[in-house]
């Protein structure tokens, strides 16, 4: 196949035809992890002001209550519940992430999947199998322009996520070849998300509404609206005009051989992944060396330079900037042994010790470190010197989270928002979701 044409439409054949019964094993475990991981922080972020915020702001011109704000009472029409648990999902900035192409794959798609399901009846087994064809779908697109999109300034979860949420949607209306053609399409024409944003609320706007034009794609091209075939290729199409440098055999090449879900990762700190291996290797000397921020006289980190082309941000004013400060994030690690959500408050941004240790780190970039990995050196008062080098940092593909660790992790996120039998009972959920006859009721067990 000439790799410059038809790449919208092979794609779509291969998500329509696509089975349930033909995913391995591996694979639908790892999307009951991703289900998992993923409501465990839209449940925990359910109470952020920016939720609040976004709520105020639909609710008077809502549509008909057909789905659940997850961790809340209220409800709201899908589009809108879409928008409002992409958002609350991602404003911690704890889910899940493909380092390889900067996309947070669940938070454009997850928040579709559920309303679909809570407003028309969808079993377990095609739930998992669109939310998989659905990363399939915007990891792909993804991979086939980084790094030249992402260094354009787009911010990929938004404008790559958009196509996830098409097809999910798309594949659970059980859209044709043509009609899913014409969903990816009109996902085309509705990029969204640019990294200027981040540090803001903004950047949580941008998986929440590629959701609502995700779904608005599918449901458009249900009811017969057209759209450009070639949406993702064409001269003036997606790729082209949102990237400088695209690799369309990344789209269309290995379709079911392998899935991208299979890069997926599970954050263990609540902030952007590029700094993770910093937060793990400060935390590993803190707690090998019993460490307080008065016993260190300065912390120099060599980082990959994606690090402070995401992250340089020296004196962050709130938890939100805090996320994108890799000096805070060192200084976090060794003040409270951790990085949850707890450790990114405006509190803290603003706290004596905190911040006068964030002052005494240092950076050097790297362009042999890769994006998981740092090598932390703490120089000490008393002369001695500490080094960690992190080949792999903690939740990466290489070093996972465990099945345990994402139980203990909802908890946290859940704890004062749902009773702990709800938690329990909404974890088996995820966990079992395939089996389920009804996935709505995933949803409908999350509510306040």
């Amino acid at each position: 196949m000439n790799p410059t044409a038809g790449v919208t439409e092979t794609l779509a054949r291969y998500l329509v035809a696509a089975r349930f019964e033909d995913l391995p094993d591996a694979t639908r475990t790892e999307a009951a992890r991703s289900l998992l991981n993923w409501m465990s922080v839209a449940v925990g972020g359910c109470r952020h002001e920016a939720v609040e915020i976004a709520l105020a702001a639909v609710s008077p011109f809502a549509g008909p209550a057909q789905a659940t704000i997850l961790g809340r009472s209220e409800r709201l029409d899908i589009m809108n519940a879409a928008l409002l648990n992409g958002i609350s999902s991602h404003v911690f900035d704890f889910d899940d992430t493909d380092q390889t192409i900067s996309v947070h794959p669940s938070a454009p798609v997850l928040p579709v999947l559920l309303a679909l399901a809570e407003y028309r009846p969808v079993s377990g087994r095609d739930f998992i199998n669109a939310l998989i064809l659905a990363f399939e779908a915007e990891g792909r697109i993804a991979r086939a322009v980084t790094p030249a999109h992402q260094a354009a300034g787009w911010h990929s979860t938004g404008t790559c996520g958009v196509f996830g949420a098409a097809v999910a949607a798309g594949k659970l209306l059980g859209l044709d070849e043509t009609r899913m053609c014409h969903a990816i399409s009109l996902a085309a024409t509705q990029p969204v998300g640019i990294r200027e944003m981040f540090g803001s609320m903004t950047k949580s706007f941008h998986p929440g509404r590629a959701a609502q034009n995700g779904l608005l794609a599918a449901l458009l091209a249900e009811k017969g609206y057209t759209s450009s075939l070639q949406g993702i290729e064409a001269r003036r199409g997606w790729a082209n005009v949102l990237s400088s440098a695209h690799d369309f055999g990344a789209i269309t090449d290995g379709l079911g051989a392998h899935y991208e879900i299979a890069r997926n990762s599970y954050k263990p700190f609540a902030c952007g992944l590029v700094v993770h291996p910093v937060i793990d290797g400060c935390v590993r000397l803190r707690d090998e060396n019993n460490l307080v921020p008065e016993m260190i006289d300065r912390i120099d980190l060599a980082i990959n330079p994606v690090v402070l082309d995401l992250t340089a941000n020296r004196t962050p004013r709130n938890g939100l900037e805090c996320k994108f400060s890799v000096y805070y994030s060192a200084a976090i690690g060794i003040v409270a042994g951790k990085a949850g959500e707890a450790q990114f408050s405006d509190a803290l941004a603003r706290d004596k010790v905190v911040t006068e240790l964030r002052d005494r780190v240092e950076t050097t970039v790297d362009p042999l470190l890769d994006k998981d990995q740092a090598r932390v050196k703490i120089q000490l008062k008393d002369g001695r010197v500490l080094e960690r080098f992190v080949a792999h940092a903690a939740g990466s593909v290489e070093n996972p989270m465990t099945d345990a660790q994402l139980e203990a992790k909802f908890r946290d996120l859940a704890a004062g928002i749902l009773p702990d039998d709800r938690v329990r009972h909404l974890m088996t959920l995820c966990r079992t979701a395939e089996q389920l006859a009804d996935a709505g009721d995933i949803a409908r067990a999350a509510r306040g």
